[in-house]
This record gives structure tokens, sequence and C-alpha cells, in this order.
């Protein structure tokens, strides 16, 4: 289920060109992930397994940002190790440079490859590994 409300007033202050990326981005997410909740956390539109993070994207300086909170466990070129957890990310400036094929089976692994998240705190920064 996605708040498309908050997502939408996410995007709208954005240039065309990173409207444009969001927009394919949300509909890619949205298509493959049919299970998930969308909302806006931490100021930017995230997706939720069973209250997880899975997925999400945010406008930086020098364009727009996918981030997979279990990512660096895809193991998938491309995608680029971020923080001290497990996440990784890919950045785009241009919605030329989305490659479909890949988004999909990137969120593919992001549906069946999961590190806990929700429960990070409890643990004490600790992550286990949920699928």
């Amino acid at each position: 289920m996605e708040l498309s409300d908050g997502i939408d007033q996410y995007h709208k202050g954005f240039s065309s060109a990173d409207q444009m990326i969001c927009d394919t981005l949300r509909s890619a997410i949205n298509a493959q992930l049919t299970g998930a909740e969308a909302k806006i956390w931490h100021g930017h539109p995230v997706w939720f397994l069973g209250g997880n993070p899975v997925v999400g994207y945010a406008r930086l300086k020098d364009g727009i940002r996918l981030l997979f909170w279990s990512g660096q466990t895809f193991e998938e070129p491309g995608l680029t190790a971020a923080g001290k957890f497990k996440a990784a990310n890919i950045q785009y400036v241009d919605a030329a440079q989305i490659i479909l094929a890949d988004i999909r089976r990137w969120l593919e692994k992001a549906e069946r490859i999961q590190w806990d998240y929700k429960n990070i705190v409890k643990r004490r920064g600790v992550l286990m590994r949920l699928k």
C-alpha cells in the first residue's frame, strides 16, 4: 500500500529531470513489491516488508540515490556499499541511466534477502539475517 500524497509531495519541489527519475523508480518499486508498505520515513520515500525497510530513494546534492537496505548481500555489480551495515546504493542523474531489468532483479533480491533493520536498536546495532 502506498501513501501517494506524501510521496507526491516529496517529488513536488524537484526539477522535472529529478521528478522523472523518482517517478520511474517509484513505478518500478510499486510494480515489483506489491505487498509492501510505502511511506515517507526520515524524510524520504521508503518501502517496507513486514515492517522492515527494504528500498527507498532520496534526493542528494548530485542526483537521486536508490538505496537497498540489504543490498550488499545481493552481490550485484552496479550497487555500491553504503554505510556501516548491509546497505548498498546506486545514484542517478538522468532517467535514461535507469536500467529497469537491473531494478527488477535487485527488487526481487530485496524480497528474498533481508536483514532485520526493524530490530537493530533493540539488538544494540547487531543485524540478524531474516531471509
